[in-house]
């Protein structure tokens, strides 16, 4: 644990910091900002790949949903700690820089860093300090599959990542970022909304149930907990349709103005 802990508490900052210095040094046109935020998406997707790997060999390993195991699913837990406290702090640098090259008013305070940000740091509060606990020890021996699917839901964060870089380097209106908005779209929902439909029928399948009759089969509080899982997701998921209406309709609407 303690291994793995420190192990991440170096991996993330280290991997930061590689970037950004390369970044510096091969794109000596770009600015700081640049380069740390650009840095910030290439970290996210690296975490987002072990996430996923990690949660596919889990998924594959549990024969059984309830009391199958796999070390990664308690192991990549302690990993994932040092990954959220870095990433809040990298949103405030991104954030920092941002505002000091708009160069309007104050610098970035705390409370307006919150204020901006209050989904965003409330989904990785929830995750240090509701489902790590729940994950680690809450749930006994029970549900390591379960846990592989929830890393699964990080499929969509490179995808996610690449767009913002393209918007960062001004390459909306290329057919690259028009690609990545389907992609983005389709692992998002695939991994994040029909994920948990999809860990309501492994349950049903292995416990001869139907997918309607799951629901009344498990206890209230799974369902509550699916449930406050997945609003994010879906309030995530409409912003990124929005946007996708709104790219695939501007080439229409500058053609027939």
């Amino acid at each position: 644990m303690l291994l793995t802990l420190a192990w991440g508490a170096l991996f993330f900052p280290g991997l930061f910091a590689l970037c950004t210095w390369a970044l510096r040094r091969s794109r000596p046109g770009w600015s700081r900002t640049d380069c740390v935020m650009i840095s910030t998406r290439l970290v996210s997707s690296v975490h987002a790949v072990l996430a996923t790997g990690s949660g596919i060999v889990i998924i594959r390993s549990c024969d059984d949903v309830i009391t199958g195991r796999h070390w990664l699913a308690r192991e990549y837990v302690w990993f994932l700690i040092p990954y959220m406290i870095y990433d809040s702090y990298a949103m405030y640098l991104c954030d920092w820089c941002r505002t000091r090259d708009q160069n309007r008013g104050p610098s970035l305070t705390l409370r307006n860093f919150l204020s901006r940000n209050r989904l965003m740091i409330t989904h990785h509060a929830v995750i240090l300090f509701v489902l790590v606990p729940v994950a680690q020890s809450l749930r006994g021996d029970l549900g390591d599959f379960f846990v592989g699917c929830i890393f699964m839901a990080e499929l969509s964060t490179p995808f996610v990542s690449l767009g913002r870089v393209l918007i960062q380097l001004k390459q909306q209106h290329t057919l690259l970022y028009k690609v990545n908005g389907i992609l983005t779209l389709a692992t998002f929902f695939c991994c994040r909304i029909l994920l948990f439909p999809f860990m309501y029928w492994s349950y049903g399948r292995q416990q001869g149930l139907s997918l309607l009759q799951v629901p009344f089969s498990i206890p209230f509080y799974c369902n509550m907990a699916n449930a406050f899982l997945i609003a994010p997701q879906l309030y995530w998921f409409c912003l990124l349709c929005r946007k996708a209406v709104r790219l695939f309709d501007t080439p229409q609407a500058k053609k027939d103005g």
